[in-house]
């Protein structure tokens, strides 16, 4: 592969619909990660779980913006694996907010499904993967 090749590789992540993504993991980034740190910082003895599991959402957003933006198909790779795990992790948070809501004094980004960002949460993974995918399918149909 020629550097040109590989440029485009790393284009077509942040071009269309990748870039809509690029920027709304990078809005989840700075909420989560600012909305932890500030919770873990002030009141951890309140809520560890919540607070905990809101700065792993913050990372996992910053990595997946950081893959999306790195380009080429090492990072797609990674980036698809990461919005997977993420799924995953909304999935299973937000079920356990719903059926053992004592577990959770305070509310994570992924409680209820993401909720409270306005189901942002459930959605973005979903709707990565599906990029993701697609732009795996359109650089084989280049090669």
């Amino acid at each position: 592969m020629t550097s040109g090749e590989a440029e485009v590789g790393r284009q077509r992540l942040i071009s269309g619909p990748g870039t809509l993504l690029v920027w709304l993991y990078g809005v989840m980034v700075v909420g989560a990660v600012s909305r932890s740190a500030y919770q873990i910082a002030t009141e951890f003895d309140r809520a560890p779980l919540a607070y905990s599991l809101s700065a792993v959402a913050g990372l996992v957003y910053g990595f997946i913006t950081y893959s999306l933006v790195r380009g080429g198909e090492t990072a797609r790779k990674a980036a698809l694996a990461c919005c997977v795990a993420e799924l995953v992790g909304v999935l299973t948070v937000g079920t356990w907010t719903l059926i053992e809501p004592s577990a959770f004094p305070d509310a994570t980004v992924w409680s209820d499904f993401g909720m409270g960002y306005v189901f942002i949460p459930v959605l973005l993974p979903v709707s990565a993967i599906y990029w993701l995918r697609k732009s795996r399918t359109r650089d084989g149909d280049a090669a």
